[in-house]
């Protein structure tokens, strides 16, 4: 037996070094006894060796899968996920086998993970905490079911760098102190404020928000369990509000005023309309906006309108939008199902005699018209978003990202939702040679494909 150690349940170097060594030894997954933490007196392993070793080659999509399974609280992981590794370096198993039962257990723990992981980000409190010096402090209590506090640190990090904050789990605590990110141990429920002074003004603008003509209880009960409501203010007035929103939506409908969802999509383009933001809105035909289900699960941001999507106000209908097009039904993808949209919403252009020719729009424009793709994801709440071309990449993300070295791989979006990055379909019309520009076609369908696949899990 040879035992294999690693720092902490949600090591993931830890874990894939550990891997390369025990690759490199020929180590047979049951010969393998897994742990975490301090060194235990184990009767039935051997001595730990050591167990570094170079880096070895793995099928695309097993790092991202990985990555995500570590995370889980199942004990059996880490076995699991090299049995995984050894039998695809032998050949026994292939990524894109969707039958096989030990990659679809793993797939399904990776989703629980990323399930886990939004729980947090939508249903975590700060309350706020004077100091001595009369300063602030805010403080969340929260209790993951998988180990994700440190794989979501750096969202909070970013979603709330101006202030400090500590966030308080059973498995450990971590600290924002404006600068750096800090570690301490586990803390109980009993050490987080249980309540403060701006709560009845979050309780009084959560009722006055409340739509009772949307109200599904199936459907909020599943994406919002009862488990994460102690820690939330604004759910002790679910009860109350669940009860009378029959008499409240007759009231509605009796005047006229119940809102739908498409509306809301339809109000924000109205306003988007008459967006000044940047001086590009002057030159161009008018606006384009995004278009497709206000509850699309997928999500397709490209660049900016062309020439004819400027003239018609609809995005991708031009030569570029004729490749996505085909290249989704190829994919298998129902472009009606899904909502397609611009990181730019104007159409940048020199003229040249009659001819508009086409300008990439530069880092304040994209910056300026962030605000509404921010707001249509918002609305749209997509569960992936396929960015199309590094202009896509740079508003969704806020950081430059070289397409060819990132194709296909999975990074995250400002608001928390997962982003494929692949190629913009107007690369294609760009390529001088035939067959090139057939397999990265085929590529590009490949890219679209696993969009699919990562919806379908």
């Amino acid at each position: 037996m040879i035992t294999a150690r690693i720092a902490a349940e949600d090591d993931f170097d830890g874990w894939r070094n550990q891997c390369r060594g025990l690759m490199r030894l020929g180590a047979r997954p049951a010969d393998v006894v897994w742990q975490v933490g301090e060194q235990r007196t184990d009767l039935f392993a051997s001595p730990e060796a050591s167990l570094d070793a170079a880096p070895i080659g793995v099928p695309k999509g097993f790092v991202e899968l990985a990555r995500s399974v570590i995370c889980h609280s199942d004990p059996e992981r880490f076995g699991m996920l090299y049995q995984l590794l050894v039998d695809l370096k032998a050949r026994q198993r292939h990524m894109g086998d969707e039958a096989d039962p030990l990659l679809r257990k793993l797939e399904m723990m990776a989703k629980n993970v990323r399930r886990d992981i939004h729980k947090m980000r939508a249903f975590l409190r700060f309350r706020r905490v004077e100091e001595e010096d009369g300063g602030e402090h805010f403080v969340a209590w929260f209790e993951p079911e998988h180990h994700i506090v440190r794989t979501n640190a750096a969202f909070f990090v970013r979603r709330f760098a101006a202030m400090k904050w500590s966030i308080l789990t059973p498995s450990l605590t971590i600290h924002w102190d404006r600068q750096k990110l800090l570690e301490a141990s586990a803390r109980l429920k009993t050490d987080a404020p249980t309540e403060d002074n701006v709560e009845e003004q979050w309780k009084t603008y959560y009722g006055s928000i409340f739509n009772p003509a949307r109200l599904k209880v199936n459907a909020m009960l599943k994406e919002m369990p009862k488990k994460y409501w102690h820690n939330m203010p604004e759910t002790a007035l679910v009860t109350e509000l669940i009860q009378s929103a029959r008499n409240r939506e007759v009231a509605m409908i009796e005047k006229d005023i119940v809102p739908q969802a498409a509306e809301t999509l339809s109000t924000l383009r109205t306003e988007a309309e008459r967006c000044r933001r940047c001086p590009l809105y002057g030159p161009a035909t008018q606006l384009v906006f995004g278009e497709g289900p206000a509850n699309a699960r997928l999500m397709f941001v490209g660049e900016q309108p062309g020439d004819q999507e400027d003239r018609a106000g609809r995005p991708f209908v031009g030569p570029a939008g004729q490749i996505f097009d085909a290249a989704l039904l190829q994919a298998g993808v129902d472009r009606d199902q899904s909502y397609i949209t611009n990181a730019v919403k104007h159409f940048k252009f020199r003229p040249e005699g009659k001819r508009r020719i086409h300008e990439r729009p530069n880092v304040g424009e994209i910056n300026h018209c962030r605000w509404w793709l921010k707001r249509e994801i918002e609305l749209v709440q997509p569960e992936l978003i396929v960015a199309l071309g590094a202009t896509a990449v740079r508003s969704l993300t806020g950081r430059a990202m070289p397409i060819t070295a990132n194709r296909g791989r999975m990074v995250e979006s400002l608001e928390g939702v997962p982003v494929l990055v692949t190629i913009h379909p107007s690369y294609l019309l760009r390529l001088p040679d035939a067959d090139l520009a057939e397999r990265e076609r085929m590529q590009f369908v490949d890219d679209l494909q696993a969009a699919w696949r990562r919806l379908s899990r």
